[in-house]
């Protein structure tokens, strides 16, 4: 099995931006984390940051990968474009789990709209650090498991 982790706008500085917020650990700490956690389950990892909205897209319409986990940071508010990139993803039957370090709902109200999260497979938020491993095994297991993804709404 093959998992993408997408690191989106701005957590290339994690560690020094804003640590109240979102931790004091690196991207480069996560990722590390991220790898031990796969290589005990049996999984290939691929880890990727950018600050470019169109790389995300490009990455998640790849289909090179059995998973994807994506924080797409400030995206996550506004582009229309990563989600329908993410709905794609799902149409192919590849999960998507989005993860946010911030608990979004405890934030200014702009960052409580996640228009990319309607086409998540789920949402994990508010972990810290910790929202990214289990944004990992959640896509691992619905990797896993075939079927549906997530109960969803028609039209949603």
């Amino acid at each position: 099995m093959k998992v993408l982790v997408l690191h989106g706008p701005n957590l290339n500085l994690l560690g020094s931006r804003n640590p109240a917020l979102y931790g004091s650990e690196t991207l480069e700490e996560i990722n590390a984390r991220l790898q031990e956690v796969a290589r005990a389950r049996g999984v290939a990892l691929e880890t990727r940051q950018t600050n470019l909205e169109g790389e995300l897209v490009t990455w998640l319409q790849s289909g090179e990968h059995d998973a994807v986990v994506i924080n797409p940071g400030g995206y996550a508010h506004s582009s229309v474009a990563i989600r329908d990139a993410m709905e794609i993803c799902r149409q192919r039957g590849t999960p998507v789990v989005e993860v946010h370090l911030s608990n979004v709902h405890d934030r200014e109200a702009f960052r409580q709209r996640l228009i990319t999260a309607g086409r998540a497979s789920g949402v994990i938020a508010g972990f810290g650090p910790l929202s990214y491993e289990l944004g990992l095994e959640a896509a691992i297991r619905l990797a896993a498991t075939p079927g549906p993804q997530t109960a969803r709404r028609e039209g949603a």
